[in-house]
């Protein structure tokens, strides 16, 4: 059975003056799903939210929401949409009360829909011990919950998150994703753009957009078995052992190691097919090191994300 399709872009570009921000982009995000957004900064990711949500018009291709153009029926996709922004864009000098309040009476709600509504909210996000403090008191993880529910008081279908997690604690981030998983269970479609390896595992897909062009997309464990993650006559390898930055150093030069990173107390190496423990053992071994465990492992998103930029370098 066809996904019913909620966000879709066509060859979307935008340009400002000569400068492109966004080349010829084209994906679909399927309803109820979670879709990341990655590419590092200045890489178009902002734009094409903003050109999703109707703030900025493309300078061509096209944009639907929930089969809407965004450009020709902006305000029919905005009662769709929330749009969460990287920045708190709330009023510091309001409550938590007065923010929802405010936003509910723009959404048109009043009297009784509007305190329902508030109270769902207040419910949603654990707002209560907040909820006559100012929003400019709040730590930022709350600062991010208050901001999220406010982009939800008129309960539109699709979330924009850009960046919602970014300066939080990780507790709270596990708490806000927490609620964002809640929010797909319910049918809601979600569009989060993140700097986050962790994050973007959680994601059902993820897109990957570099110097404005959107390279991949795809179910991450699909884009982990692509051809250029998955180098031809290569090997992935954890080492575990002491002195991981040590270690690290003395197997960088051995012939046959392609390249290398630490995670905390193990090595991540993409090293030559024939290339045998023994010599890696032996080289740290000279490095001081007399134990280490090595078992292969399969390429992370980060790996994915890495082996795709090199890639684009190359051209």
């Amino acid at each position: 059975m066809a996904q019913e399709m909620m966000i879709e872009c066509r060859d979307l570009t935008r340009k400002f003056g000569e400068f492109t921000a966004v080349d010829s982009v084209s994906f679909g995000v399927a309803k109820a799903s979670i879709f990341g957004f990655l590419g590092p900064n200045g890489s178009g990711k902002s734009t094409v939210i903003r050109m999703l949500c109707g703030i900025l018009a493309p300078t061509s291709g096209e944009a639907r929401i929930a089969g809407l153009d965004v450009t020709r029926e902006t305000d029919a996709v905005k009662e769709l949409i929330g749009y969460m922004s990287q920045k708190f864009s709330l009023y510091d000098e309001l409550t938590v009360r007065e923010n929802l309040l405010f936003y509910g009476r723009l959404y048109g709600l009043r009297r009784a829909k509007l305190t329902q509504r508030f109270d769902e909210l207040v419910a949603l996000a654990h707002l209560e011990p907040y909820i006559d403090r100012r929003a400019a008191l709040l730590s930022g993880g709350w600062r991010q919950r208050l901001a999220m529910v406010c982009a939800l008081v008129h309960k539109p279908p699709v979330l924009f998150l850009d960046e919602p997690t970014a300066g939080i604690d990780p507790v709270a981030r596990r708490e806000l994703w927490d609620l964002l998983f809640d929010f797909s269970s319910q049918g809601m479609t979600l569009f989060i753009t993140t700097h986050y390896m962790d994050e973007a595992e959680r994601c059902s897909h993820v897109g990957y957009i570099y110097m404005s062009k959107l390279i991949v997309c795809g179910v991450p464990d699909d884009l982990k078995e692509l051809p250029e993650v998955n180098l031809p006559g290569t090997r992935r390898i954890e080492i575990i052992c002491d002195h991981v930055t040590r270690g690290l150093k003395a197997l960088r030069p051995v012939p046959g190691v392609v390249s290398g990173t630490v995670f905390g107390q193990t090595m991540n190496i993409l090293a030559q097919s024939d290339l045998p423990d023994a010599a890696l053992l032996e080289a740290l071994r000279t490095a001081g090191i007399s134990h280490a465990d090595i078992r292969p492992i399969a390429p992370s998103l980060e790996d994915v994300f890495v082996a795709l930029t090199a890639e684009q370098g190359r051209k």
